[in-house]
């Protein structure tokens, strides 16, 4: 998704400097993507900070919904999500991630083609359409179990190499009013993972917004595709390397990272199919080794091209992969064509009573 995600070095870096939030998604996923909002806040710095001097005020993404990501580098990402301040990322994050950087994640480049795009958007709108609604009460939280990945280039004494933090397990639970939140994911957390509120410095639920949405917000969304275009449009104007980029990004991002309402995921679908530039790729392959047919569309600014994966027989979303697909990419130009920079499966997405409640351990 665009380069204003933060990479798992950067972010051990960085979170000695500010507070970085919406840790909730992927590492490295918007390094690319427009990862909308990556704060997260070291407790543990934190902490020891406030026994001698004010700790730094933290800010709010990425992808965050944020979730971090934007055209602008991570950097600078950073310091525009200081100047917002908002949300709060607590849990120990000293120290190095728990992953170990190994080689890049790769894969062979599919051509993608025009031809389809209208008719395969239909059939995942219809088929999204008959799925079973789900049930989501007040004060549940939206569980969602993926398989992820992320290459990203590591400098180290001035010298930059690319690598990858491996394909793993990620967890995340948010309150339907979007105030709470809990991430597992090892290349952000140490074993256990650490707490993701919306909640400012004067103890307030921060708005829900596209870039950072709850469940409720979502449920509050225009389904009419134009509308619901136009509103994106507007909210992430400035954002990414292209206005039509950064919508198919944010449609992504709300895809992956939370459980749209039945009436909205449709919506959705059918509002991808006005994004100009949008092509099919007739096989992807998803964070779990699972093929399917994706929607995608090239970034032509970083040459990587973003891919939302379908069952090719059901129409179910899998997952979603960026591949570079030109040469020179990321900031050293040593990412080469067929780098897997983000990858994620989709395992579990659903509601449960309690925070850190799994469906399995509800059964």
């Amino acid at each position: 998704m665009n380069q204003s995600r933060l990479t798992p070095d950067e972010w051990q870096e960085t979170v000695r400097l500010v507070s970085l939030d919406e840790a909730d998604f992927p590492a490295g996923r918007h390094a690319f993507h427009r990862e909308e909002l990556m704060n997260f806040i070291d407790q543990d710095t934190r902490s020891a900070a406030s026994a001698t001097t004010p700790a730094p005020t933290a800010p709010a993404r990425r992808r965050g919904f944020m979730r971090p990501l934007i055209v602008i580098p991570a950097a600078a990402c950073s310091l525009a999500l200081i100047a917002a301040g908002v949300l709060t990322l607590t849990g120990s994050t000293s120290g190095h991630n728990s992953l170990v950087a190994g080689p890049p994640l790769t894969a062979q480049i599919v051509a993608g083609t025009t031809q389809g795009v209208p008719q395969l958007l239909n059939q995942i709108s219809l088929a999204a359409a008959k799925q079973p609604t789900p049930t989501v009460r007040a004060g549940q939280y939206i569980y969602i179990e993926s398989q992820v990945g992320t290459t990203y280039e590591k400098t180290v004494d001035d010298k930059t190499t690319v690598v990858s933090d491996g394909i793993h397990r990620r967890q995340t639970w948010h309150s339907t009013d979007g105030a709470k939140g809990w991430l597992i994911d090892p290349a952000v957390f140490p074993p256990g993972g650490g707490t993701l509120d919306h909640i400012n410095e004067k103890g307030e639920i921060e708005p829900a917004r596209l870039g950072g949405p709850s469940y409720d917000y979502l449920a509050t969304l225009t389904t009419d595709p134009d509308t619901l275009l136009a509103k994106i449009y507007k909210e992430t104007e400035g954002q990414g390397n292209s206005p039509d980029q950064e919508a198919f990004t944010t449609i992504g991002d709300l895809l992956n990272e939370s459980m749209p309402p039945a009436d909205l995921n449709v919506a959705l679908f059918k509002t991808a199919t006005k994004i100009p530039g949008v092509v099919l790729v007739k096989d992807a392959v998803d964070a779990a080794g699972r093929h399917g047919v994706a929607v995608a569309r090239l970034d032509e600014t970083s040459g990587a091209r973003t891919e939302w994966i379908f069952d090719a027989k059901t129409f179910t979303y899998l997952g979603e992969r960026t591949i570079q697909v030109r040469p020179h990419g990321g900031e050293s130009g040593r990412i080469k064509p067929g780098t897997i920079l983000y990858t994620s499966a989709i395992t579990v997405r659903q509601a449960v009573d309690e925070m850190k409640q799994t469906p399995s351990s509800a059964a």
